[in-house]
């Protein structure tokens, strides 16, 4: 079996980037490069493609706990650490534009930044974008979860949240795990109850986004705020 090094040179991931793009590679390409060296017997291609199909999916893999990954051949924790590190420089990314004190402008960043941060929890959680009255971000906040089943949501407790970051708007989020995006009669409920109170001290909700696998769902999107 050849080395990569003795490839053509457009077959190379690394040159293949550089060329086409990240776009252009397989996620056998990208894990490669993230990966660096093969094993014996095994280009880091190969490797690649040994564990996409050992783990199921690219998005499996990184989403292992550390026990499942450093188990796995040819990774171990000094991998795990470094691919924490990229996952986390990730979620950053794209939270940094959202905290430059810019007005909330983009739906679709948004949308991308919850999903990122929510998506992939084995639980529901429900989350909070805090917004000034510029609808500028003050802050973003995980405020309760629970089990695959659903999480107790206090109204109460979001209020008082909310009243401690003098907050004018807020958009409401949260996950299901089973990766259905359609919000439930309790979901319905729930964002009622928490419109009703915020409005006490008027503080509105512009949005509760439900984030599903690959798929959201917006309450403002469908008229029901």
């Amino acid at each position: 079996m050849k080395p990569i090094r003795e490839w053509p040179q457009l077959e190379r991931p690394r040159e293949k980037l550089l060329a086409k793009g990240p776009d252009a590679l397989s996620d056998a390409e990208l894990l490669a490069i993230f990966l660096r060296t093969g094993v014996k017997g095994k280009t880091a291609v190969d490797l690649s493609r040994e564990l996409l199909s050992d783990f199921g999916s690219l998005r499996a893999l990184l989403n292992a706990d550390q026990s499942r990954f450093t188990q796995a051949k040819g990774l171990g924790t000094a991998k795990f650490v470094q691919l924490q590190a990229v996952l986390e420089m990730a979620r950053r990314h794209l939270l940094e534009p959202l905290q430059r004190g810019d007005a909330l402008t983009s739906p679709q960043l948004t949308r991308m930044f919850l999903q990122r941060q929510l998506r992939d929890h084995p639980y529901e959680v429900f989350a909070a974008l805090f917004l000034d009255t510029r609808h500028r971000l003050i802050a973003y906040e995980s405020l309760f979860r629970g089990t695959v089943d659903g999480a107790s949501v206090y109204p109460r407790e979001v209020v008082r949240r909310a009243l401690d970051l003098n907050c004018a708007a807020i958009i409401f989020a949260h996950n299901h795990p089973s990766g259905v995006a359609e919000p439930s009669t309790a979901d319905r409920t729930i964002t009622e109850r928490l419109k009703h109170a915020l409005t006490l001290f008027d503080i509105r909700v512009l949005d509760h986004i439900v984030i599903g696998d690959g798929e959201c769902f917006s309450f403002a999107e469908h008229g029901w705020l």
